[in-house]
């Protein structure tokens, strides 16, 4: 009964907040003013204030809302635990995709690191005062370009 009281009386203070806003033309102020000062009022007409009234008192809300708590703890327990461990959801997801058999041989688009059957790379000839190309000829001929 206090709160429908409070609340009503909170309503009529803020709507008279209002028409002083709006009699000092303020209409947009007045308006967001009146806005904010029906919410108490609303929220008695509707019964919430009565929900929160019988649920601030209910030995079962409360225990609910331990319930809850022991909810939150326990997830966020776990979640400190695999941090720790470093299982996140990305190695997850790469070690499902490490365990699944490849559809082409793994080394089949590697590049062989051996001389192999190619021929030996003949030595560069001596740059003539091409010094800026001479880095990046020697990185092509290095990989066969």
């Amino acid at each position: 009964m206090i709160a429908e009281t409070v609340c009503s009386a909170v309503s009529a203070a803020g709507l008279g907040i209002a028409a002083v806003t709006a009699y000092r033309k303020r209409f947009l102020a007045a308006a967001r003013i009146a806005a904010y000062s029906l919410v108490p009022l609303g929220l008695v007409m509707t019964g919430v204030v009565d929900w929160l009234a019988d649920t601030a008192f209910s030995p079962t809300a409360w225990a609910g809302f331990g319930v809850l708590g022991l909810s939150w703890l326990l997830f966020a327990t776990t979640r400190t635990v695999e941090r720790r461990r470093g299982g996140t959801r990305k190695e997850r997801k790469a070690a499902r995709a490490a365990a699944r058999p490849e559809a082409v041989a793994p080394g089949a688009s590697a590049p062989s690191l051996g001389q192999g059957s190619r021929p030996a790379a003949r030595p560069a000839p001596a740059s003539r005062g091409e010094d800026d190309f001479s880095d990046i000829e020697a990185i092509l001929k290095k990989h066969g370009i």
